[in-house]
């Protein structure tokens, strides 16, 4: 069967239109060294029939999040979803909505964001919201360059102990703006901040750290923010939403952009994406926030209405002026954000971020109990922790992966430059973790590395049944209330 509509005809009235003689003047500009000048290798043609019993059997062999114990994390986590929340997103007047240009006639999807916004201003503590964002490595580059429009200044500095995807997007945005990017070094597994203080000058826009950061741990957020307040930079928090639930919300610890990945809000893994990126400010900033912003309003006759407050995309003004040529909103995932912490509420996502703490603290102390295997860094941690492996993490790996566990991230395979890594493997803990997945874990690590393992006397659970509320109480960890942790 042949797919391609166009007839001879068609052809050279397409080529007339444009004013060349054929089709092979198009690809004129490209060396004939790099033209592949034979036939496609392609396999006898097959039926409708057979082709989708190929492509079906090829889809077949994937092999999801769901077929694994996942303790993989960096950036994307395996956390619970409510069924409800599918339910919702399914409606087709969701699921089929575009980007709301006009506010009349899109009352519902401006509502749908202008919660959104509101529920990511009440968990960040700041003062506005966006309409959200490709994902958590352009909000990222997004808040370095409304910084730098915002101060009048033009360097950037982040800590090396934010994810290494994230900063190198934040180096392609920063190259072509012509914004230098100063990297500080980390130790322990948090960032320098005496080495911070060095960097910081009256040239520096912000400061962007991440916490939890890239290795987990929980960063000095306050005195961070006060370094970078002392040289009148501004101070960009990249924070873990579900953390929020537990720990210090940006607003309360001077942050003056809040940013994130909020895939854990109700956003499948799903391969790797659609994700979301989020990014709050304080009311001052508005003007400077990327993308859209959506607000509240009433009509001629006094009712509530949804409009597009703010749009200062390349669509609406003058290129230059826009305060980004790229960015836009992912309005599905930020409505499964949306159900999910309404779904949630306050009570819920602390409770998730408390079994977070739970289940990976416990997690953490029994792995580190077996022989050659030892925690990376002592700093608190929220889910995730870095452990020193005796073997190979690749190998670790591969054999942990055959046994229908995903232990880990490589971080050499991250952080390849890093020597001090070579030999560490980043772990995530959810709530979705139980207390048997953890101890098989343990046990299959053991094994992979021929050592013993120690009993894990004292550690309880709730009843295996009840996977909402169950619960590794080996070790609960540091103290993880909003005082402290800041």
């Amino acid at each position: 069967m042949n797919y391609i509509p166009n007839t001879e005809r068609d052809l050279r009235e397409m080529l007339a239109a444009i004013g060349v003689g054929s089709a092979e003047e198009l690809f004129s500009d490209i060396p004939a060294a790099v033209r592949l000048n034979r036939d496609l290798d392609l396999p006898p043609a097959l039926s409708e029939y057979e082709l989708i019993k190929h492509m079906s059997g090829l889809a077949a062999r994937n092999r999801g999040v769901d077929d694994y114990v996942s303790f993989l994390g960096g950036g994307a986590y395996d956390h619970f979803i409510p069924s409800a929340l599918f339910t919702i997103l399914g409606r087709s007047e969701f699921y089929t909505a575009y980007t709301p240009y006009q506010a009349e006639v899109s009352q519902g999807v401006l509502q749908s964001i202008f919660e959104y916004q509101s529920l990511i201003c009440e968990l960040t503590g700041m003062d506005v919201s966006n309409a959200s964002l490709y994902d958590g490595a352009t909000a990222v580059a997004e808040a370095a360059t409304m910084a730098a429009r915002q101060t009048r200044r033009n360097e950037i500095v982040i800590s090396r102990a934010v994810h290494p995807e994230y900063r190198m997007l934040l180096k392609t945005y920063a190259h072509a703006l012509g914004l230098p990017v100063k990297e500080i070094s980390f130790s322990g597994g948090i960032t320098d901040l005496e080495e911070l203080k060095s960097a910081v000058t009256g040239a520096t826009a912000c400061v962007i750290l991440q916490s939890p950061n890239f290795f987990g741990c929980i960063e000095p957020m306050g005195e961070a923010a006060d370094i970078s307040h002392a040289e009148g930079a501004l101070f960009v928090a990249c924070v873990d939403p579900i953390s929020l639930g537990i720990l210090a919300p940006p607003g309360e610890y001077g942050a003056d952009i809040a940013i994130g990945e909020g895939q854990a809000l109700g956003n499948p893994l799903n391969f790797g994406g659609p994700y979301l990126g989020f990014l709050a400010c304080k009311n001052e900033f508005i003007r400077n926030m990327p993308g859209r912003v959506v607000g509240e309003t009433t009509d001629p006759r006094g009712r509530r209405g949804f409009v597009l407050t703010l749009q200062a995309r390349e669509q609406h003004i003058r290129r230059e002026r826009a305060t980004s040529n790229i960015c836009s909103n992912e309005a599905l995932c930020a409505l499964a954000a949306t159900v999910y912490l309404s779904l949630l509420g306050k009570s819920g996502i602390r409770e998730v971020g408390e079994l977070c703490v739970q289940k990976s603290h416990y997690a953490a102390k029994r792995i580190a109990s077996i022989p050659g295997f030892s925690m990376k860094y002592s700093a608190p941690f929220f889910k995730e922790f870095v452990i020193g492996c005796p073997v190979e993490p690749s190998s670790l790996i591969i054999e942990l992966k055959g046994q229908g566990i995903l232990p880990g991230i490589e971080l050499a395979r991250m952080l390849p430059q890093d020597e001090n890594l070579k030999d560490a493997l980043l772990v995530a803990v959810t709530e979705k973790r139980t207390k048997e997945e953890i101890d098989r874990l343990v046990q299959a690590m053991a094994q992979c590395a021929g050592a013993a393992v120690q009993s894990d006397v004292g550690a309880t659970t709730q009843p295996a049944g009840d996977t909402r509320t169950e619960r590794a109480a080996g070790d609960r960890g540091p103290a993880c209330g909003r005082e402290g942790l800041a």
